[in-house]
């Protein structure tokens, strides 16, 4: 540094401040030069020398801190400990979940952030506890995806709400937890009622869940003492809550739920009640639906007339009815449906002489009303559950959906099918495989238990075995492949292999499908494999490892 009459020290007297200091820094030395008492004015090298003994100044002066106190120490989770091989298993899953997707082709290798939330299901169902070094990753990633968080949050279990509390963007967990991690003994009325009347929303809802299972009587008086005084949005989520356990000792509470101010309220009122065939509301609904559909036997074979109604009255808005359309629908046709769903589906049988439900939604209707009235149905079989309703308007499998007895709709018929036993739902779209391919059968196979049994395995194999033959590329099939390594069974590996090999292309086929094809099917059975693995991983007995990753 050049020689200068400006000695730092000198920039210790009172007259320059700090302030004064940082506006020569950042107006320049040249517009404001420093001034000290007796010398000349400073340059930048005399700056910087007068900032230097400002902050050592300022430094000594500091007095030491209260150190923050340390977090309580991470509750003990009395689950084993994974299995070593599963530890690996999980580390390299959530390493790998944030790897950029290919480009065009997916390659070979399995999809592992698609097998995420089995390994979760799996290492939850066996009840261990995640090794502590990996609580982080699995954290970001419940952070990244909602769809992993309730499996990812009972995987953490205590220790992993311990650690969300210290990392502001984990925060999502201490919401998600808020369930169960509050609840009180719903034995103790006297807590259970501090907390109702105090709590937050999420810790109130999850204490009306847990009395309603316990006791139904109590939560629906534990709701009604304060119904008055929630709000609106509240309200309707706490009246979402009698859905469980739902009986006709509810309808005095609903019934009075109808008058609500709030429509959204009336409207899950109206609906809770139409679900219990003896109530008021459903006979109310029955004599209006019976009153615009009747049997008409003017031609000797009875056929069904439907009569619209003319008009939405308050009565009806009372029980539920929306008076306005959406857009594009016809007001009658509107109020026909709400009505038709509404009512019970024992009110038919009674009033079509007791026919039964397959007989019933094969009888013409009268003036092009029947794609109404079957949606209506297929709506009220699905509120109902009536599984007996679900099969006559589902049809057989066989039968293209356009010329089916109830809805062509495929997806009316996917709700249809989520009433039945998981294993008649299976045999159901497999038989609707093996008749019309894969190409319409995608939401079908969403509401299909999984792992698949076996005939809708073969029927899903086989389709994607025949629509490689026919020398297209896979590209159409690509959301169903993508469910197959999820949701086949893991021991079909074997069986599958033979697929894997490049077929020859036959005549007019697209050039290069059949090596397209190839590379899918090499994934799949390399996913099922990883599958089969990991749920051997996960069942080795005895713990190889400590939560740390020692041995």
């Amino acid at each position: 540094m050049p020689a200068t009459d400006f000695t730092p020290t000198t920039y210790g007297a009172p007259m320059e401040t700090w302030e004064e200091l940082v506006t020569s820094a950042l107006l320049g030395t040249d517009r404001r030069p420093l001034r000290p008492t007796g010398g000349a004015a400073g340059g930048p090298a005399a700056l910087l020398d007068a900032a230097a003994v400002h902050t050592v100044r300022r430094r000594a002066g500091l007095r030491p801190a209260v150190g923050a106190a340390l977090p309580a120490p991470a509750p003990d989770d009395p689950r084993p400990a994974l299995p070593a091989a599963a530890r690996d298993r999980l580390a390299q899953l959530l390493a790998d979940r944030s790897a950029p997707p290919g480009g065009g082709r997916r390659g070979t290798a399995p999809d592992l952030t698609e097998l995420i939330p089995q390994w979760l299901a799996l290492a939850g169902a066996r009840g261990f506890r995640p090794p502590a070094e990996l609580l982080p990753a699995l954290l970001d990633a419940a952070r990244a995806r909602t769809d992993l968080r309730p499996l990812a949050l009972a995987f953490a279990g205590p220790r992993g709400l311990w650690l969300a509390s210290l990392n502001p963007e984990w925060r999502f967990a201490l919401r998600a937890s808020s369930r169960v991690a509050h609840r009180p003994d719903t034995e103790d009325p006297e807590a259970v009622r501090r907390l109702w009347e105090e709590g937050l929303f999420a810790e109130r809802v999850a204490l009306l869940d847990a009395v309603r299972e316990r006791d139904p009587a109590a939560a629906r008086s534990l709701l009604a003492a304060t119904w008055s005084t929630e709000r609106a949005e509240d309200r309707l989520m706490f009246l979402d809550s009698l859905r469980a356990r739902l009986s006709g000792a509810d309808e005095a509470f609903l019934e009075e739920a109808l008058a609500d101010r709030s429509r959204n309220v009336r409207s899950t009122a109206a609906q809770l009640l139409s679900a219990l065939p003896e109530s008021a509301l459903a006979r109310r609904m029955a004599a209006r639906a019976t009153s615009c559909v009747n049997p008409d036997r003017t031609d000797g074979a009875v056929s069904i007339a439907v009569e619209a109604p003319h008009e939405c009255d308050p009565a009806m808005q009372r029980d539920g009815l929306v008076p306005v359309p959406p857009s594009g629908r016809g007001e009658r046709s509107w109020w026909l449906g709400q009505l038709v769903e509404a009512a019970p589906l024992d009110v038919w049988r009674e009033t079509f002489g007791g026919r039964t439900p397959q007989e019933l939604v094969s009888l013409p209707v009268a003036d092009g009303w029947a794609g109404e009235l079957h949606a209506a149905w297929c709506r009220a079989a699905v509120r109902q559950r009536d599984p007996e309703w679900a099969r006559a308007l589902i049809g057989a499998p066989s039968t293209p959906p356009a010329d089916g007895p109830g809805t062509a709709s495929l997806a009316e018929r996917s709700t249809l099918l989520s009433t039945l036993p998981s294993g008649e739902r299976a045999l159901w779209v497999a038989g609707f495989i093996a008749a019309h391919g894969l190409s319409e059968a995608f939401q079908l196979l969403g509401v299909c238990a999984v792992p698949w049994d076996g005939p809708l395995g073969r029927a899903v194999v086989d389709a994607l075995d025949i629509a490689r033959d026919a020398g297209s590329y896979p590209w159409s099939f690509s959301g169903v492949m993508g469910l197959a390594e999820r949701c086949l069974n893991p021991a079909e590996a074997d069986r599958l292999a033979v697929l894997t090999t490049t077929p020859d292309e036959p005549e007019g086929a697209s050039p290069g499908a059949g090596g397209y094809w190839s590379e899918a099917f090499q994934r799949l059975v390399s996913t099922l494999r990883l599958r089969a693995a990991m749920d051997a991983e996960l069942a080795e007995d005895g713990q190889e490892g400590n939560d740390d990753g020692t041995v």
